[in-house]
């Protein structure tokens, strides 16, 4: 398993547990965050697109031109 699929498991596994959380101990409408993220993941479905790995893809590019002081 690739690194930035470990770190997508991990970024939406925290937002699903934390917003459910939220929900059930501070106001029902935390329930909107794993909504919101388990909609984003069934769209990623049958677009290919996701949010959270174009961004870890375009800080993995920023973070690899920073040490080098080239864009990849």
């Amino acid at each position: 398993m690739g690194q930035h699929t470990r770190m997508h498991d991990g970024i939406a596994g925290a937002l699903i547990l934390l917003g459910s959380l939220l929900a059930a101990f501070v106001h029902p409408y935390w329930i909107l965050v794993p909504g919101i993220v388990g909609a984003l993941m069934l769209q990623s479905a049958f677009s290919g697109f996701c949010p959270v790995y174009y961004t870890l893809e375009k800080l993995d590019r920023k973070a690899g031109a920073d040490a080098t002081g080239h864009a990849h």
